[in-house]
């Protein structure tokens, strides 16, 4: 089990997860363990059936850079739109996780390489942009070795169907439904208006090279980052693995109206 204790209510909400599961055996990271006086692991050592994540969407993405466990997310923030369940749903979702009665989910990821070196998968986007607040990049996006995007701009965001609903969506791409195996390629405040989303097949080898070689830095599902110099190429390509989440049958559209819209308006 992976907590948030930045969280308020987490610790609470996670006591309580403990009980109803009780009479099975759970793992809990470490500085949850170090609370109820119990052994702690680190997420990369916890072999599991579940990974149950108590917190909001930055708990299951932190998670999920850590263990190829399916995700039982628990809602303790405020939109969770990765979780599955909130505080007043817990008890039967217990129940039913128990039980087996759930479906896996399974969503890409998309593997990150810069200058040679592989950064943890995205689940949900991966972020090259300045390293200085204000300053703009001359940026060159290539797909199969095609030149797609030739653009001066805060960065360049490229991210998986499930991140389409995070920052690619305040930036202006479209919410790509998690069927759908794409990527899409969004320029961050870019210098021209005509620059737009590119949604390109989720096979698709996406380079990205700096023009001017300045610094700058790519942030993977704003967990890790890697600082670079500028005259690095940064690559894309469909992850290996594939990240799996616990559902009970609500659709990727329930989700949105329910998660996102109320949300819009």
């Amino acid at each position: 089990m992976s907590v948030n204790l930045n969280i308020p209510d987490a610790p609470r909400i996670a006591k309580r997860t403990l009980e109803l599961l009780k009479g099975h055996e759970v793992l809990l990271e470490r500085e949850m363990a170090e609370r109820f006086k119990v052994p702690g692991h680190l997420l990369e050592e916890m072999d599991v059936d579940i990974m149950v994540t108590v917190g909001g969407d930055g708990t299951i993405l932190r998670a999920l850079q850590h263990s190829k466990a399916p995700i039982f997310g628990i809602n303790a923030g405020d939109l969770g739109f990765l979780t599955v369940v909130s505080e007043e749903e817990l008890e039967e979702g217990i129940e039913n996780l128990l039980k087996g009665n759930y479906e896996l989910e399974e969503r890409i990821k998309l593997q990150t390489t810069v200058g040679g070196r592989r950064m943890p998968d995205a689940t949900n986007e991966a972020v090259l942009h300045t390293a200085h607040v204000a300053k703009i990049r001359h940026f060159q996006v290539f797909v199969d070795g095609e030149m797609a995007m030739n653009v001066r701009s805060d960065g360049i965001v490229v991210a998986t169907p499930t991140g389409s609903t995070c920052y690619a969506m305040s930036l202006g791409a479209p919410l790509i439904d998690p069927r759908v195996e794409a990527f899409v390629i969004v320029p961050m405040a870019p210098f021209k208006f005509s620059a737009r989303p590119v949604v390109v097949p989720a096979d698709s080898r996406i380079a990205v090279e700096v023009v001017r070689p300045k610094e700058c830095v790519v942030v993977v599902d704003g967990q890790q980052e890697l600082p670079m110099a500028g005259n690095e190429t940064v690559e894309f390509r469909l992850a290996p693995d594939r990240a799996r989440f616990v559902s009970f049958g609500k659709g990727f559209y329930a989700r949105t109206r329910e998660k996102l819209m109320g949300t819009l308006c």
